[in-house]
């Protein structure tokens, strides 16, 4: 059987260029994740995709970025893959495990994939110091009311009780506790 997976970062982006690719190399079950791929946590689909798959069925996906972004990922679902006895193809980049050449692709384009990630981060981090630099960077807004959480704390009001009310989370308020008994 042929298993199709594929994967969009984020909800505003949409899979059906990958599903209609992975339909034409007759995709049989299709599994789709709306997630980051640098890592497997938060995959839903994917780890039933995998779950799904036996032996002798081949899990397709367009290119190996959709399938993770880090090397030591890809070579995890491969493993595991291999165990079960279930291929892996590539529609886009031409990657059969079940030959060497396959085989040998997938590492090299594993690589790069990961490579490619670093890259962006590195820049992303380099456009953010020179912003910053520039003045043009002020980073995410302040939303939490520091002031407003320290005079309910003085109050003596518990910080569970004041993360609901100010709609933030416990350890916010435990980190205005530690902030304002450090300045005292």
């Amino acid at each position: 059987m042929k298993i199709a997976y594929a994967r969009v970062s984020s909800i505003g982006q949409n899979e059906a260029a990958q599903v209609d690719i992975l339909s034409r190399h007759g995709a049989e079950e299709t599994f789709v994740d709306k997630a980051s791929g640098k890592t497997r946590d938060g995959r839903p689909k994917l780890a039933e995709a995998i779950k799904f798959a036996r032996r002798g069925d081949v899990l397709m996906v367009t290119r190996l970025d959709r399938l993770a972004r880090s090397v030591i990922d890809l070579h995890a679902i491969a493993k595991e893959l291999d165990g079960k006895g279930v291929d892996l193809i590539v529609t886009e980049q031409s990657i059969d495990t079940t030959t060497p050449h396959g085989r040998l692709m997938f590492n090299m384009l594993a690589a790069i994939a990961e490579f490619e990630t670093d890259l962006r981060r590195e820049r992303q981090l380099e456009g953010i110091a020179k912003a910053k630099e520039e003045g043009r960077y002020k980073g995410r807004p302040v939303t939490v009311d520091v002031d407003a959480i320290r005079a309910a704390l003085a109050a003596g009001d518990r910080p569970m009780a004041i993360a609901k009310r100010f709609n933030v989370a416990r350890s916010t308020v435990y980190r205005v506790m530690s902030e304002t008994a450090a300045a005292n």
